[in-house]
């Protein structure tokens, strides 16, 4: 067993259940995480504030301030984890090959830790000038309530966000939009073909152009660092029972939009989709309703930050590179908030599966990255 001060932190991070109560109905959220963190930040000497952003929903915030004026950086990282459904022992830390295992290691609970770590580091050594804030924030998994909330009362000069990266710098990613689509019907006895209309079939065309938008836009020329746009039907229901003709047809729908792209433009392709059938076929009716959606964001890669976290990079023996991501993160609240913000974390595997780790050996060279970044930059 690893005794380094991170790495008992992670371990004790993990052993507590966070899961996000937005995506699983009775899941306790990140208020016992959330006391575990404040009690680490305070034993390492920082100033704590718990901000509840919902009922058992807290942001807490770690500030450590230096002996002169001079820049804030920020380091930021979610306390909350997807589900456990399929997994036997889940909030059981397991090491074994260089790796701890849980749910939560990976994502992003290993980022945490490094983040807590290196601010405790540089609170023992001094922090010569600048201020650090660490910020340990609610719900990312699911509508990021605690980051919006963050950059309302907190600012900073740069930000990195320690979401897994396996250590390399990333410095932009997609963004998100999600569209329901509903396809009206006729309902009528399954006998009756003349009498019906049948909207899971109608909801059949929708599909067909969906998947044909998605080829388009999978083809068109990448991004340098996130790639393509996609898109996906996530879930389809409709129907009554099964010998009426259905008169509705759900479609919930994800478009995953690169930093050209506007998040309306979700909306705008599935509405051209639905106004070309309706002309097609004067009895088709549908609707495409805009739920949620998060903007791409990038970062320059000749900014500052990435170039003076690689050199901090390299100054603790690892390799510097950049990229970017395809998952959608924090990062991106704060930018849009005026805060620079780039993504630098562990490596592991399984976000989101039944077996998830994050490699121990990281989580000790993320922390000792940040804290020479810390340095560099205040």
């Amino acid at each position: 067993m690893n005794h380094d001060p991170a790495i008992r932190l992670l371990r004790e991070l993990v052993a507590i259940n966070s899961v996000n109560p937005t995506l699983v109905a009775g899941a306790p959220g990140e208020a016992e995480i959330g006391e575990a963190v404040a009690a680490e930040m305070r034993r390492l000497g920082l100033d704590v504030s718990v901000d509840i952003v919902a009922p058992g929903r807290p942001n807490v915030v770690g500030v450590l301030e230096g002996r002169s004026k001079g820049r804030t950086l920020m380091f930021c990282g979610h306390t909350d984890t997807v589900g456990v459904a399929g997994m036997s022992h889940p909030f059981t830390p397991e090491e074994r090959d260089g790796r701890l295992y849980a749910r939560g290691a990976q994502d992003m609970k290993g980022g945490v830790a490094a983040m807590i770590a290196a601010a405790g580091a540089i609170a023992q050594r001094g922090l010569e000038s600048g201020r650090v804030i660490v910020a340990a924030v609610a719900d990312e998994e699911h509508s990021s309530i605690g980051a919006d909330a963050l950059v309302k009362r907190w600012k900073a000069d740069a930000a990195i966000v320690t979401e897994p990266t396996d250590l390399a710098i990333a410095v932009g990613h997609k963004g998100f939009a999600w569209v329901t689509v509903d396809v009206e019907g006729r309902a009528a006895h399954g006998s009756r073909p003349s009498d019906g209309q049948d909207a899971i079939l109608r909801m059949g065309r929708v599909l067909a152009r969906l998947e044909a938008l998605d080829a388009t836009i999978q083809a068109r020329p990448p991004h340098p660092l996130v790639g393509t746009g996609s898109l996906h039907a996530s879930l389809i229901e409709g129907g009554r029972e099964l010998s009426s003709y259905p008169d509705r047809a759900t479609l919930q729908m994800e478009r995953r939009i690169l930093p050209s792209e506007k998040e309306s433009d979700a909306i705008e392709e599935v509405q051209q989709i639905l106004d070309t059938l309706s002309r097609e076929d004067a009895t088709f009716r549908a609707r495409a309703t805009a739920v949620f959606s998060r903007p791409a964001y990038e970062v320059p890669t000749d900014h500052e930050l990435p170039q003076l976290l690689a050199a901090s990079v390299k100054r603790v023996g690892a390799e510097a590179r950049i990229t970017g991501a395809s998952f959608w993160t924090d990062a991106a609240v704060l930018g849009h908030a005026g805060i620079p913000s780039i993504l630098f974390g562990p490596g592991g595997a399984g976000l989101h599966s039944t077996e998830e780790y994050v490699n121990i050996a990281d989580v000790l060279v993320c922390r000792d990255a940040l804290e020479e970044l810390a340095r560099r930059f205040c």
